[in-house]
């Protein structure tokens, strides 16, 4: 058998990268996650199973609109991939973001890709518009009015359309970057960043 000399052994970058990218890192901390599936619990149990005006429906509103708050609080003071700086950038950003991921050049992000933040900043408005207005309708002033009901029905309706966006980029942005991004949703832990993709947390610790 020949000796195995120096040269017969190179990693190549990619593979590097391959290999630093097997490991995981914490990256969804257990508030965002709670916040995440309680709102999708909430959902689809108001809009499938629970009766609108009922006192469950209620309640369950009540609870995401408490979780919500909770969130809002908590993308000030929490992890780095929780809060608004680390995710919340400008719609020029997101649309490019979207046009190099319609090519295949778009970057992974650990955190949220810049669409994905805008996404997650609409889908919070419009909860909290669904909460303020199912409140209102149990409001004296407010009670029987067609206009709110019919308000609130259509803010429910931009939710899980946005929801549905939601999980088809989830969908996708799993299947590029090989990655299960539900899965992550779920433990709290990504793949480790390479040196293309980007990451706000550890740019943080590098200053």
């Amino acid at each position: 058998m020949l000796p195995l000399h120096r040269h017969d052994t190179q990693i190549t970058p990619a593979a590097a990268g391959h290999d630093a990218n097997a490991r995981s890192i914490p990256v969804w901390d257990l508030v965002v996650r709670i916040f995440h599936w309680s709102v999708v619990a909430g959902v689809l149990a108001n809009y499938v199973f629970l009766e609108a005006g009922k006192a469950p429906h209620r309640y369950v509103g009540y609870a995401v609109a408490g979780a919500l708050a909770v969130r809002v609080v908590w993308g000030f003071v929490g992890s780095t991939h929780a809060r608004f700086a680390d995710f919340v950038t400008t719609p020029r950003a997101a649309v490019m973001h979207i046009a190099s991921a319609a090519t295949g050049r778009d970057r992974r992000y650990v955190g949220h890709n810049p669409a994905g933040g805008l996404m997650m900043l609409a889908l919070m408005a419009l909860l909290a518009a669904v909460c303020i207005t199912g409140w209102m309708q149990g409001l004296d002033r407010f009670w029987g009015e067609q206009w709110l009901q019919t308000t609130h029905a259509l803010l429910v309706d931009a939710v899980l359309v946005m929801a549905a966006l939601h999980v088809t980029a989830a969908v996708v942005e799993s299947r590029r970057h090989h990655e299960n991004l539900v899965l992550a949703m779920v433990t709290g832990r990504k793949r480790a960043a390479s040196e293309t993709d980007v990451d706000h947390a550890a740019a943080a610790r590098r200053r």
